[in-house]
């Protein structure tokens, strides 16, 4: 999502009840290596990069554009939601001239299963709701990754259909804003 809005950017941090959602800093830059080399995050999303590959890949200020927030807990980063634009050439649309606004969202697994990416996702679509309103936002996880299909659900995404990408079966949700 890097057209159109980004006059709001960038975002004052937004506070939950236990995270913070800010820009990324230069001091985020060894948890965005962890999160894109950790063999669990990579199980769904097409695999773990090296360690190595992904120090020399990763710039001094990491996930510094519209759109991507480092999630915060007791001030360090524990994860990253994005919401970008669906490109045109992916499969998987609500409109036929796709550029949806997705939002995505990687987590450190130590921190799976505490409901972060469920209070950081509905903070990062608040927001959004403010500098886009009536947009509706997409969201695609493998079906096979159950614990991604809840955070979908929980967010009020509704299944509109799957496809094969990345060689394994995608859920592709919309989330429609609230009349």
């Amino acid at each position: 999502m890097t057209d159109n809005g980004s006059d709001a950017w960038p975002v004052a941090p937004i506070r939950t009840e236990r995270l913070v959602l800010r820009e990324s800093e230069a001091r985020d830059r060894a948890a965005f290596v962890e999160l894109f080399s950790s063999p669990e995050v990579g199980t769904y999303t097409g695999g773990a990069r090296s360690r190595a590959d992904v120090e020399i890949a990763m710039p001094t200020l990491p996930g510094r554009r519209f759109g991507v927030f480092v999630v915060e807990l007791d001030g360090e980063m524990v994860g990253v939601i994005t919401l970008d634009r669906r490109g045109v050439e992916r499969v998987g649309h609500i409109r036929p001239e796709g550029g949806e606004t997705e939002l995505g969202y990687l987590f450190l697994p130590r921190v799976w299963g505490r409901g972060y990416a469920v209070e950081a996702g509905a903070a990062a679509l608040d927001w959004l709701a403010g500098v886009r309103p009536g947009e509706p936002v997409v969201l695609s996880t493998q079906v096979a990754h159950a614990a991604s299909l809840r955070v979908a659900e929980k967010l009020g995404f509704t299944e509109v259909e799957r496809f094969v990408d990345f060689g394994a079966e995608q859920w592709l949700g919309v989330r429609y804003p609230s009349a």
